[in-house]
């Protein structure tokens, strides 16, 4: 799977697929009020990786820092459907 690109070929953002933690996925929104696609309070298991995974273009996928400590990389992981996963507390 390869990132889409704007006119200006900045990539869209994508995570990694939950059920394999190594297939980059395109996250979805909402064009009509530029929102995103999200599924929340999805628990899951940790399916690696501890590096960003990159899509066919060597792209790197969307990636954030552990809530516990603020510096260790996590990649973040989104639905078959595209939806990014999240848990609202």
């Amino acid at each position: 799977m390869e990132a889409k690109r704007d006119q200006n070929y900045v990539t869209t953002l994508q995570g990694t697929l939950n059920s394999d933690g190594s297939t980059p996925i395109n996250i979805l929104a909402v064009a009509a009020d530029n929102t995103l696609m999200v599924d929340d309070g999805t628990t899951g298991s940790d399916n690696g990786p501890t590096n960003a995974v990159r899509d066919d273009n060597r792209i790197p996928v969307c990636m954030a820092v552990s809530e516990s400590d603020g510096v260790t990389p996590v990649v973040i992981y989104a639905d078959s459907s595209g939806n990014f996963l999240v848990d609202s507390n």
